[in-house]
């Protein structure tokens, strides 16, 4: 099982920000369009992954996560081999939706919502272990894809892309992941009937979206990947500019993304041990805390070691959000509707990284620097750590109401005596 989830984690990367990075300059050249309207392309495309990811969430639910994962791949594959077709701005806009919500939305949440169905023990690990190789692989794809555009151009490369998920993650579905899994109960039933609540005379074990969102923890959790997707994105997106306005070189604030890199996969690993061994409560609060100081000093970032410790800091805390919000719904609201759920957390996830990069953009053009747009920005992680300080979440193992309800209502009514 965590075979087929690396595997599908790791075939992310295509539609994920650093590697489409790369693709902008050959975009905006042979296209001959702006860098403007290569970003505007993207903005689009991310921001429609807010619409469709709740329903592909929920159709995750309803077909289980083995058929979720072919179906995913089939079409992300197929999205990439012909976006190395388009000639103008409407045909890249509509690449771009395809890659945004097949790469970062769809495949990303079949790939974790495999590890809380499949994994029984040790869940927390198991979801470290598959956010550090998807880390892995989605920070040095574009060391390799740059290559590649420099040698075959763009268009063959993202069909490349496009046979790589084809080759890769179709069968890591079909040929790895069993047909069986292992319901909340621990009764073993088939993958239709533990993704389909229409296959089954009672509800799913699970809290429904609707029980969920009246929880204090779902927002905690739901706004904490939200703040971190905002901040990390909008850094990563201008950390040349960035850091170059501490006094590091181009190279310098390139080669940041190295400790961001080892950071990010040392804590996809220790987060993930943790959540098996202390509250996910605890440990938002500390990967938030991390996330809010990084945010206050990247405007007093110096070169050398202090840049350094910058890196790692930012890598450990985009890395533990990762992980965490892998594990914690499954966690607190148990695993009957966890595609739903966490197709909303995707969908505030995509759109958040479409506004990270303008609102620091907007921040800079307002002043004479980053830093007050970064001093802004570091109450938001505060916001969530004062939160989560005062939220209990709930058991996993308790009915949700829905549950309650229904099953008061199966119950036998007992007849008054006499």
């Amino acid at each position: 099982m965590l075979v087929s989830a690396s595997v599908a984690m790791a075939m992310t990367a295509p539609g994920q920000t650093p590697a489409i990075s790369v693709f902008v300059d050959p975009l905006s050249t042979s296209l001959h369009v702006s860098r403007s309207s290569v970003a505007m392309a993207y903005s689009i495309g991310s921001l429609a992954g807010v619409l469709v990811m709740p329903l592909l969430g929920r159709l995750l639910d309803r077909h289980g996560p083995r058929r979720g994962m072919v179906a995913v791949a089939l079409c992300f594959g197929a999205v990439l081999v012909a976006a190395g077709t388009v000639t103008g701005f409407v045909g890249l806009s509509t690449a771009f939706v395809g890659i945004r919500i097949g790469g970062q939305g769809a495949l990303s949440l079949v790939a974790t919502t495999v590890v809380a169905v499949y994994v029984q023990r040790h869940r927390g690990l198991a979801m470290g272990v598959v956010s550090a190789i998807g880390t892995s692989a989605i920070s040095l794809a574009p060391l390799a894809l740059e290559r590649l555009i420099g040698g075959l151009g763009w268009r063959a490369v993202w069909q490349l892309e496009g046979w790589a998920v084809l080759v890769l993650a179709v069968p890591a579905a079909l040929f790895v992941l069993p047909r069986r899994v292992l319901a909340d109960g621990g009764a073993r039933t088939t993958e239709a009937d533990a993704g389909s609540a229409a296959s089954a005379r009672e509800p799913p074990a699970g809290w429904t979206l609707r029980d969920a969102s009246r929880t204090a923890v779902f927002w905690v959790v739901v706004s904490g990947a939200g703040v971190c997707s905002l901040i990390t994105t909008a850094l990563t997106f201008h950390q040349v500019s960035l850091l170059g306005e501490r006094g590091l070189g181009l190279a310098e604030a390139a080669a940041n993304f190295v400790p961001q890199l080892f950071a990010g996969l040392l804590a996809s690993f220790l987060v993930g041990w943790l959540a098996d061994h202390i509250g996910d409560r605890t440990l938002i609060i500390a990967v938030m805390a991390v996330l809010a100081l990084t945010t206050l000093t990247a405007g007093w970032v110096r070169p050398g070691w202090p840049a350094v410790a910058y890196g790692l800091a930012l890598g450990a805390s985009t890395a533990g959000v990762r992980t965490l919000r892998a594990v914690v719904f499954s966690d607190c609201f148990g695993q009957g509707h966890l595609g739903t759920l966490r197709g909303v957390v995707h969908s505030v996830i995509i759109g958040t990284s479409a506004l990270g990069p303008v609102v620091l953009a907007l921040g800079r053009a307002w002043s004479d620097s980053y830093r007050d747009a970064l001093v802004a920005l570091c109450a938001l992680p505060v916001l969530v750590v004062v939160a989560a300080c005062l939220t209990r979440p709930p058991r996993s193992d308790v009915d949700s109401p829905a549950e309650q309800i229904s099953r008061r209502r199966r119950e036998p009514r007992r007849r008054p005596p006499g």
